[in-house]
């Protein structure tokens, strides 16, 4: 049954089962987790309640999808805590994104995210330690001057597409860190949003997912090709170049390995960062709670990191057991792939009290939309950092935040946000 996925549970010859109480492995409603892989679904809303059925009767559920392909849901805080820091038997080299459900990742062993460690923490060491909040703090004031060039035209009164200039922010916060040229930054923006939500009609091209993901792929690939080449002649003080000088295996990278991780680095700065600031303000625009927050400057870190969980733009992450485990009282194979929601871990009431209400007060608040253990999000400061400066700019100079129509949610399975959200805003006196 589901092609193997759900085994004799009484097999006594395997130990830790034998304290295994008995529970169905499906999820209740058979139809969710296939919905939970469809980009469209999301493109919909946030399935809050798809994930708060799976934490109460399914938290590690098996799934067959209609193609074949097969896959344990996590969706409990324990479990998918426990799934993301044990690097020795769930193994990140074999893929990382739902969409990659099936195929093996061709850049294992060589990105920094799809590589397991120890050999993972060689090429992270130098990427830590210059995206490290000193290194961040000597940034601010250049972060803040774009910052408020890209809110400043929400005071002309009329709409202000929010969703836009994020993902405006978002690629120049990369683009200042990589030191790529101002006007590359409109189409880097477009590619890596393609490279993510390949189905979304905005970011997509014509054709299938399939070629849509690949045109974009061999754009990006082709552009960094170049970047690389000129940083090794004349480098800088920048990822790119860092990249370029860094040492893996006692030699330095290779073009190929500089370039696939330039490419990592700019989807997932570029994409994800954007959403936290859009998710919070769609669902709190007009609303007391944002009223309060804007009224407590001295809660503002706080608040970052309840905007953080409340959003989780990365909603999933995937891995691949290298071990036959036990995972939440049933028995994973080596080789199951197992998807993680991060987006159902942040709403888990067990490690969340009330965890439907948005609380800058929140302590603690051990959300896991960085992920955790040795894959936690390399870039987290300049995320906290940026976030931090685009709600205190934006409580400082306006106030009576209001939507101004309806917005258009991203079409992704594995990025939650908006690709338009219209507001209008009044300027503080």
């Amino acid at each position: 049954m589901l092609n193997g996925m759900i085994r004799d549970i009484k097999d006594s010859s395997w130990g830790p089962m034998n304290n295994f109480i008995p529970r169905c492995p499906f999820v209740s409603d058979a139809t969710d987790l296939t919905a939970l892989v469809d980009s469209a679904f999301h493109g919909e809303g946030v399935p809050h309640g798809v994930w708060a059925r799976l934490r109460r009767d399914s938290p590690v559920a098996s799934h067959a999808l209609p193609d074949g392909r097969t896959f344990w849901s996590v969706a409990s805080y324990r479990d998918v805590d426990a799934v993301l820091r044990d690097t020795l038997t769930f193994t990140s080299q074999r893929g990382t994104l739902l969409d990659q459900l099936g195929t093996d990742d061709p850049a294992a062993g060589i990105q920094l995210v799809a590589t397991d460690p120890p050999r993972h923490a060689t090429l992270r060491m130098p990427l830590q330690r210059s995206l490290a909040a000193k290194r961040i703090a000597a940034m601010r004031g250049r972060l803040r001057v774009v910052t408020r060039e890209l809110l400043a035209p929400l005071a002309d009164g009329g709409p202000y597409d929010l969703a836009d200039h994020m993902r405006r922010l978002s690629m120049a916060v990369m683009g200042i860190l990589m030191d790529l040229p101002p006007g590359d930054w409109p189409r880097l923006a477009a590619l890596s949003f393609a490279a993510i939500a390949p189905e979304d009609p905005i970011f997509g091209q014509p054709g299938s997912a399939e070629s849509a993901l690949r045109a974009a792929h061999r754009e990006l690939f082709a552009y960094f090709r170049d970047i690389a080449r000129r940083r090794r002649d004349r480098p800088g003080d920048d990822l790119v170049s860092l990249l370029t000088r860094t040492r893996w295996d006692d030699r330095p990278l290779n073009q190929g390995e500089v370039v696939a991780n330039c490419y990592s680095l700019l989807v997932g700065g570029a994409v994800t960062t954007s959403q936290v600031p859009a998710t919070t303000l769609a669902d709190f625009m007009g609303t007391a709670t944002l009223a309060q927050w804007a009224a407590a400057p001295h809660l503002l870190a706080g608040g970052v990191e309840e905007a953080l969980r409340w959003a989780t733009p990365t909603m999933n992450l995937l891995r691949y057991a290298v071990t036959d485990t036990v995972l939440g009282g049933y028995r994973i194979r080596a080789g199951d792939a197992v998807v993680t929601w991060l987006a159902s871990a942040n709403r888990d009431a067990d490690v969340f009290p009330d965890p439907f209400t948005f609380d800058i007060r929140r302590q603690p608040n051990k959300h896991l939309t960085f992920g955790i253990g040795a894959h936690y999000c390399v870039g987290n400061s300049i995320v906290r950092a940026t976030l931090g400066l685009v709600f205190a700019e934006l409580f400082s100079h306006f106030t009576d935040l209001a939507p101004a129509g309806p917005g258009t949610r991203l079409r992704s399975n594995t990025i939650s946000g908006w690709v338009t959200l219209p507001m209008t805003a009044q300027t503080r006196s």
